[in-house]
């Protein structure tokens, strides 16, 4: 696999590309944790509602079962605190109910604050970082054809990636000479392949496509079995 470039400019762009993707996750995970702590304590208003009406509940009802044991009167005397112990048990439920609703929020709001810029960095960052790194990677393997081969596959690429105006600064009819095997074309075109994806062939020496198809010597100087930068 081969993760960056071999042209400085284009390798140093990659790097920050991939540090600013790390930042990106780091903070929305944070900010998320964060949010998340933050809805939490709200929860001390449910804790307090929930333990004070579990408290007056109990309160109640040992009154109501003390006042139950006067003789002749006690049901009467008990009704009155019967009757307080339930609203200390709406209490508690209302309580408990809050606490609910805190919990469900503190799991919903903080993961959609991290999943949402997760998926945004997956939708753009991600697709054109793995493109590029499988494009680099299947030119590497390049290496093992034969220095024409190799030429004339780049040249290809050139022809089926690179944009019009590119392909038309080399040759008004690039697919055409590709055809019929221009060497000085085709030579053009798998540098402006090289070029497009920030690689460069070891030995290289940039320019001409005659150095790179040219003669067999002068093909293996430009074209060598180096793994070293070939994409796709």
């Amino acid at each position: 696999m081969k993760p960056y470039a071999d042209t400085p400019v284009r390798a140093c762009l990659q790097l920050v590309s991939d540090l600013a993707a790390v930042v990106w996750v780091f903070v929305w995970v944070s900010a998320a944790l964060s949010l998340r702590e933050i809805i939490l304590s709200l929860n001390r208003p449910g804790e307090l509602m929930a333990s004070t009406g579990e408290g007056f509940t109990e309160n109640m009802n040992t009154a109501a079962e003390n006042v139950g044991r006067v003789p002749m009167a006690g049901d009467a005397l008990a009704a009155p605190f019967t009757a307080l112990s339930e609203t200390g048990a709406s209490l508690t439920e209302a309580g408990d109910s809050f606490q609910e609703s805190v919990s469900s929020l503190a799991t919903t709001l903080p993961l959609l604050v991290a999943v949402i810029p997760l998926l945004l960095l997956a939708a753009t960052w991600l697709p054109a970082r793995a493109r590029w790194i499988h494009r680099a990677t299947t030119t590497r393997r390049l290496a093992a054809l034969t220095p024409e081969a190799r030429t004339r596959l780049l040249a290809l690429r050139a022809l089926s990636g690179a944009s019009p105006a590119r392909l038309m600064a080399v040759h008004q009819d690039p697919a055409l000479a590709w055809q019929r095997g221009d060497e000085t074309v085709v030579g053009r075109l798998a540098e402006l392949e090289l070029r497009r994806l920030g690689l460069r062939m070891k030995g290289a020496r940039g320019g001409r496509g005659r150095r790179l198809v040219g003669g067999r010597d002068r093909s293996a100087e430009t074209f060598p079995d180096a793994s070293g930068g070939e994409e796709r």
